[in-house]
């Protein structure tokens, strides 16, 4: 399949989704149940791919992203892409799934034990990851939010503004003031 045909079929499988979507928001309550029905799998997939190493946990974190989907229907905006909405929300299910799996299996926790100080290669990035999660975790949540949602998933600034709640000014600074502390902290001048 060439790529104008490719991008022929994502166009109109956006609009049939959104059709779909649309029609639920006015009140059919078959065509919500097709659009849910036609979008799992794509989340699905989504998700297989995230989530490589917990197979187990795709039906729960699908179930958590279509009920936000449902509960967030009412911020949805029709000039907007529909499927940009939806991923976005998913990225954000599926990073709250990762920090709540990282506390339960006590990623948070303080090294107790010498051994841990002598990181293996393979863990290294796994380390830098927690060490940017504590980092994170001392900034604002008007820093924080921007700087995850935009910097580390790769949403754009109007995605974020809106997911956050913020204006999109708001979620440059947030970004800007946000990467200044980090910086500060780091080099421990804060």
């Amino acid at each position: 399949m060439d790529r104008t045909t490719h991008n022929e079929l994502l166009r109109s499988r956006e609009i049939h989704l959104q059709t779909l979507f649309l029609a639920g928001l006015d009140g059919d309550q078959l065509a919500y149940r097709a659009f849910l029905s036609e979008l799992s799998p794509h989340l699905r997939g989504f998700l297989r791919g995230k989530l490589v190493r917990q197979t187990a946990e795709i039906e729960d974190v699908l179930q958590e992203v279509l009920l936000a989907v449902h509960n967030g229907r009412h911020t949805y905006r029709a000039d907007q892409p529909l499927t940009a909405w939806v991923f976005a929300i998913a990225r954000y299910k599926l990073a709250d799934f990762f920090r709540s799996r990282s506390r339960h299996d006590g990623l948070n926790d303080s090294l107790d034990d010498s051994a841990e100080l002598f990181a293996e290669p393979e863990l290294e990035p796994a380390q830098a990851s927690r060490d940017l999660g504590k980092l994170l975790e001392q900034l604002p949540d008007r820093q924080r939010l921007p700087i995850m949602h935009v910097k580390l998933e790769g949403l754009s600034v109007q995605e974020t503004a809106v997911m956050t709640g913020l204006s999109e000014s708001a979620v440059k600074i947030g970004v800007h003031r946000g990467l200044k502390a980090l910086a500060e902290k780091i080099r421990g001048t804060r």
